[in-house]
């Protein structure tokens, strides 16, 4: 018996055909050749394939190209198998599982290139905007099975329609990696998520099986199989795993901290020996939560604003250069940032209005700024963050930045020992470091310690369909990580009440920050 390398699930094989003084069955003759490719102990070969087996092996001079997978540490699957010179495609679909969009992208097994990616919005959102509301929503009569449906739903006809611009057939799709959060996996699953918001937070499952995509009513391969990403407890799940993943931080000599900010801002510091894990709410403030025109990254939506300081002229940019109709994450901390340089802003996050001049109004008795003016807003009203839009930031900001000095802090490390700092997801693709530096919402490090991941999930999920070694990798990262419970955490409170100023009440962790008024740089 021949066979590639095990750095792919599809292995060609050929082997050697039966006499009588070897008359060991098709199967097992199968079985044994795949288990030594893939490195298990067992291989399940299932009954429709049983079928079939003979006459294929017999037809192709016991050759052929055979789908894999894992479904425990030793243990194998045959999804599919086809003649060694067809010309079907053997694909898999990655999907990031988000609360806000779902992004799916198909790879050819065989190459491992990508063929092409979807991006659309989480049917759930109709039902509710964010995780509690779906959870909650779960508690009516068939409100569970109606946040299922949608989602599946959802991704079989996008996939579908993937599948359509990659010239390819759902049918051609044999592994499907999923990577989301706790929340959002269990609906795909159709489990009841209302415990893991009640004390004591539990989950219905960690580690779900590898699954039949069949069993979830995944459109794909007869036998196509579901890989979804292991969470570590109600609030970190299998999107940080599958971060985790594709930074390679489980392999890293070095330690490394990893953020991730969305419904939630989860952290993860560690490297190849040990890793700890936090999770807190810093991250609702940074899109929809955080201003009346917030939202989350689009054609005209604002992602990076300045001030000239001289002429106080606003220089705004827009995702696609389109007319302003709203501001996301990356752009909210850039206009903080740009306002307490200028000093339209003071230490408490306070607009000051003589600072501001005409840019300060009054609306419904609260104070606000005008961003960009109706005359020039692709709403056709003025664009504003009101105070209250800023006292939610300054709080946001003082949890991420407290959320990460109590995380280093609680294995002896200070955040300046920080050599490589990930930043994951729409969050991490926008975001200046400068401007969060600016704010305290991140260490004052040096600017090449900072690296976007991009959709860190999509690509750990990827991942696992390109490699082979991420099935067992994952589980050991899941293994091998401690959580810390911020809610009882004395110390996280008393970090958070001194992070509540711009940058911090000890401007000297932020000596690259010019503190206005302070005459120069903090030393």
């Amino acid at each position: 018996m021949t066979s590639a390398p095990d750095h792919r699930w599809v292995i060609p094989v050929t082997l050697t055909p039966p006499i009588l003084a070897d008359n060991t069955a098709d199967a097992d003759r199968l079985a044994a050749a795949l288990n030594k490719a893939l490195g298990t102990t067992t291989m399940h070969i299932g009954l429709t394939q049983l079928k079939a087996l003979p006459e294929q092996l017999r037809q192709w001079n016991y050759q052929a190209r055979a789908v894999l997978f894992k479904t425990e540490n030793d243990r194998g699957s045959l999804v599919h198998l086809t003649a060694p010179d067809a010309t079907e495609p053997l694909c898999g679909a990655a999907v990031d599982l988000g609360t806000t969009r779902v992004v799916l992208r198909i790879i050819d097994l065989e190459t491992g290139e990508p063929l092409g990616e979807r991006v659309f919005d989480n049917p759930q959102a109709t039902v509710g905007p964010d995780v509690l509301a779906r959870i909650h929503h779960v508690d009516a009569p068939d409100g569970l099975d109606r946040l299922n449906r949608l989602i599946v739903d959802g991704l079989n006809t996008e996939l579908n329609a993937l599948c359509r611009t990659c010239a390819i057939r759902c049918e051609n799709i044999h592994l499907i990696a999923v990577a989301g959060n706790t929340a959002m996996t269990h609906l795909l699953l159709g489990l009841n998520p209302r415990w893991m918001i009640r004390e004591p937070y539990i989950p219905v499952v960690n580690q779900p099986p590898v699954m039949e995509a069949a069993e979830l009513g995944i459109t794909a391969g007869p036998n196509a199989r579901v890989l979804i990403f292991p969470n570590v407890g109600s609030y970190f799940g299998g999107d940080l795993i599958a971060g985790i993943l594709f930074c390679d931080m489980d392999r890293r000599e070095e330690t490394a901290i990893l953020v991730d900010v969305g419904t939630n801002a989860e952290v993860v510091l560690g490297n190849r020996n040990w890793m700890m894990a936090c999770a807190g709410a810093a991250g609702p403030a940074l899109e929809g939560g955080v201003t009346r025109m917030g939202t989350t990254a689009g054609p005209g939506v604002i992602d990076r604003i300045a001030i000239e300081e001289r002429t106080m002229q606003f220089d705004v940019h827009t995702i696609g250069d389109q007319p302003p109709r709203g501001i996301c994450g990356s752009g909210v901390i850039d206009l903080a940032a740009a306002l307490f340089r200028s000093g339209m802003i003071d230490i408490r996050g306070k607009l000051l209005p003589e600072r501001c001049g005409t840019r300060f109004t009054i609306k419904k008795d609260l104070a606000h700024l005008i961003v960009v003016p109706a005359a020039m807003s692709g709403t056709g009203e003025d664009l504003c963050i009101s105070q209250a839009d800023l006292d939610s930031l300054v709080r946001s900001k003082a949890a991420m930045y407290t959320i990460l000095e109590t995380i280093t802090g609680s294995v002896g490390m200070t955040q300046a020992e920080l050599e490589t700092f990930f930043v994951a997801g729409t969050f991490g693709a926008y975001i200046d470091p400068q401007s969060a530096i600016t704010i305290g919402m991140i260490p004052d490090l040096p600017l090449s310690s900072y690296q976007s991941l991009g959709n860190s999930s999509l690509g750990g999920a990827a991942r696992i369909l390109t490699d082979p070694s991420g099935f067992d990798r994952i589980k050991r990262i899941r293994d091998g990580i401690t959580y810390m419970e911020l809610n009882v955490n004395q110390d996280f409170m008393n970090r958070f009440s001194a992070a509540k100023f711009l940058p911090h009440t000890d401007t000297a962790r932020f000596p690259s920050v010019r503190v206005p008024g302070n005459g120069g740089r903090n030393s």
